[in-house]
């Protein structure tokens, strides 16, 4: 099966930077009214969209143990994210791919990333930052506050073989709002 074309978003200028984008994560996942009011399910992830600043896109995320997103990026989004309760494991690439014109990428040694970011703790990164977020406690629910710009006009994911990457499919904005 090959990932459908892809046309690339036009990238807005100006709203909030990476910096503003974090504060508002970090700022956001420390209000336990806001992070209280998440309903959890213990099967899959659950979500709350919030007004973010300066037209951005937010999100309040629940993770049941063992969840994760699997390999993706944000497209022309820039973003940031913090974590209100337990403990995710972020794993990136330190390598800018190509935006388009492929669909596979050996990558080379060196560049896989991984982080954990304990509640209180968060991250910021620019356009096309590919990740995957994992809960990978056993037994405890995590909870985050993701923020982008523009709001997402699309997300690539992506299946991971080794060093080999692959695009799969491309998730527009109607598919999850």
């Amino acid at each position: 099966m090959s990932a459908p074309a892809y046309t690339p978003e036009p990238v807005l200028a100006g709203g909030p930077t990476i910096t503003e984008l974090l504060d508002f994560a970090l700022r956001t996942a420390a209000d336990p009214g806001i992070v209280a009011s998440l309903p959890l399910d213990p099967e899959g992830r659950t979500w709350i969209r919030l007004d973010g600043p300066g037209g951005s896109e937010a999100w309040l995320i629940g993770w049941p143990p063992g969840s994760g997103t699997g390999w993706h990026d944000h497209a022309a989004s820039r973003g940031a994210f913090a974590t209100a309760r337990g403990r995710l494991t972020e794993r990136s690439l330190a390598v800018r791919l190509p935006s388009e014109g492929w669909r596979s990428l050996e990558l080379a040694p060196g560049v896989d990333r991984s982080r954990v970011l304990e509640a209180g703790a968060g991250r910021a990164f620019s356009e096309h930052h590919v990740h995957e977020v994992l809960n990978e406690s056993a037994a405890e629910h995590a909870v985050s506050v993701h923020a982008y710009y523009p709001p997402l006009p699309l997300i690539r994911r992506y299946s991971r073989s080794g060093p080999v990457l692959h695009l799969e499919h491309v998730e527009r904005a109607a598919d999850w709002q």
